[in-house]
């Protein structure tokens, strides 16, 4: 999970509406952690995100898998703040640096998801999301490179393209016995929230059953 500069890892309310406004979208509960990490970082570790990208510019080693165990090895730093330093180098990662960036990004992650030969894919996306939304306001969409998570208190369900012609509805189910439909994604075994998921090819599969599953899971994480 850019473009405006933060120099705090917190944001007005009124900031953060403005984000959000013109998008559908909600910003990735990801976003907080790492504005707090910046904020953090000068009080915690002496120097600010500019400055210790500056420092592994000049005294690290040359690529970012090098760099992460540099910085944790010579300089202390958690794997976290290692990983998002190192990533930053590489020109990644700033999408989690202010709720507008994300947004931004975010848009352009959906597009790229339904672009090209999984374009015809995007009507079904659409509808996908129009039920996750129809479930309550207190439903956020909130998309990663690769798919686009629902949450609630946490992720219930998300939405991924999964080949050309196929869309997978990924349900956080826990371990249960699998019924008739829904598809085991061994994320249980994995401890990923989504553990079960319905192959959706067609408006046709976006029926009453897949609805039921979508509330009983939206119900499951008041």
């Amino acid at each position: 999970m850019s473009s405006a500069t933060m120099s705090s890892a917190t944001m007005s309310s009124a900031t953060k509406s403005a984000a959000t406004k013109t998008s559908c979208y909600s910003v990735h509960p990801g976003v907080a952690q790492v504005q707090k990490w910046i904020g953090e970082l000068p009080q915690k570790t002496g120097r600010s995100l500019e400055e210790w990208m500056a420092l592994t510019k000049k005294s690290g080693p040359p690529t970012e898998k090098e760099r992460r165990e540099w910085l944790k090895k010579k300089h202390k730093l958690g794997t976290n703040a290692a990983a998002w330093i190192a990533e930053r180098l590489e020109g990644k990662g700033a999408e989690e640096d202010s709720p507008e960036a994300y947004l931004k990004t975010a848009a352009e992650w959906v597009e790229a998801q339904y672009s090209g030969p999984r374009a015809a894919l995007r009507p079904l996306f659409e509808q996908l999301l129009k039920l996750a939304f129809s479930l309550g306001k207190d439903v956020k969409v909130c998309p990663c490179k690769t798919m686009v998570p629902f949450y609630r208190n946490h992720v219930f369900a998300q939405i991924k393209p999964s080949t050309n012609t196929r869309i997978d509805l990924g349900f956080a189910l826990g371990n249960m016995k699998t019924p008739r439909r829904l598809i085991d994604t061994g994320g249980y075994e994995k401890k990923d929230r989504i553990t079960r998921r319905i192959e959706v090819r067609s408006m046709a599969d976006i029926d009453e059953e897949l609805k039921r599953w979508l509330m009983k899971v939206y119900a499951m994480d008041e």
